[in-house]
């Protein structure tokens, strides 16, 4: 219990996360390790999160997947990603829907495979519930390709459909202003650090989730942060005067939570271990709830909101990657394109007679 809360907050009161719940009462939380190394996967999923039931045969190729992507230098959010898509389309295999469309076998022939996944990339877009999104499809593939890349069958050929041209979904200036203030009367200070980290520094969650104390470096005069993306790549990243002054109470208080001593990560739990992805993404959640935004706010969009205003605001691309990890400065030309904001506002110049 930290010196702010001095009792457990209920579900409508400001601060409360499923994080911040009776330690007597809580599933155990599994860490987060540094830099690249896979989680302990013992912790209970959420209702309704449970992965898809695969038969014996298939689930040994998953298996065997997962334990091949553990000798590769992805993030842990990437290989859980990879995993889950794999697991959708082996489901989809094994529901038998699709096996009217092609013959052979998708996981030894070549030519089955690529019908199978042409048949599933369709079925995600026009008949999955809920339908999936362009992007969504293009990942998928993406999980697919390497899947099959290290089942010895090689990348599929399977074209991907064109992205949307709309900029990455980012806050507009009347939702920045709510979540600031929002933020601002968060009494928990480690969850007011966790929330402004994406929209001041860039940070993705996973980025989040592993800084260690020793990253964070703040003066009278400026600060710094050193931050390890995907892949286990360092980068620093300046601290906006906001950020230092919320990492600073955070740091002036962290001394007093469970593990402090013991444990090297910035953002602890209430057991004292190292903050987990999925209770420094309630974070975001419990507080755009109390903010009443309506659109849902995660880190992710915290992130886009970052890079749309460097941006918009003249400055130039090396820059912008350098700050947000970006290996390819393609990958920001998407943010030049208009939002969904951008496109309802060009209809005010049609005439209404009214």
């Amino acid at each position: 219990m930290t010196s702010e809360n001095t009792e457990i907050p209920g579900p409508d009161d400001p601060g409360y996360t499923s994080e911040n719940t009776n330690p007597a009462s809580d599933p155990p939380e599994h860490s987060t390790p540094r830099n690249g190394a896979t989680p302990r996967t013992d912790t209970p999923r959420r209702r309704g999160a449970r992965p898809t039931p695969l038969p014996d045969d298939l689930a040994e190729f998953l298996t065997d997947y997962a334990a091949v992507l553990e000798t590769v230098p992805l993030s842990p959010d990437t290989r859980r990603t990879y995993v889950s898509r794999v697991r959708m389309f082996l489901a989809w295999l094994a529901d038998g829907t699709g096996r009217r469309r092609y013959r052979g076998d998708p996981l030894t022939n070549p030519t089955a495979r690529d019908w199978a996944i042409r048949d599933y990339r369709l079925y995600l877009l026009r008949e999955a519930t809920p339908k999936r999104s362009v992007r969504y499809c293009n990942n998928a593939l993406a999980a697919l390709d390497d899947f099959y890349v290290r089942l010895g069958l090689g990348k599929t050929n399977v074209g991907r459909d064109d992205l949307p041209k709309t900029a990455p979904k980012a806050m507009d200036a009347r939702a920045e202003i709510r979540w600031l203030r929002a933020v601002e009367a968060w009494p928990n200070a480690r969850d007011r650090a966790i929330a402004l980290l994406p929209f001041y520094a860039g940070l993705r969650i996973g980025d989040i989730v592993a800084l260690d104390v020793d990253d964070v470096r703040i003066s009278a005069r400026k600060g710094n942060l050193r931050v390890f993306g995907k892949g286990g790549k360092p980068r620093d990243v300046p601290v906006h005067p906001t950020l230092a002054v919320l990492l600073q109470a955070w740091l002036d208080e962290r001394p007093t939570w469970p593990g402090a001593t013991r444990e090297r990560a910035l953002f602890l739990s209430r057991r004292g271990g190292r903050l987990t992805t999925r209770a420094a993404s309630d974070v975001f959640t419990a507080i755009a709830e109390h903010a009443g935004l309506e659109d849902a706010t995660t880190a992710h969009v915290g992130r886009h909101t970052f890079v749309t205003r460097l941006i918009r605001g003249g400055e130039d691309l090396i820059t912008v990657a350098e700050l947000a990890g970006h290996a390819r400065l393609e990958t920001l030309k998407v943010y030049s394109q208009p939002t969904d904001d951008d496109k309802r506002g060009a209809l005010r110049h049609l005439t209404v007679d009214r």
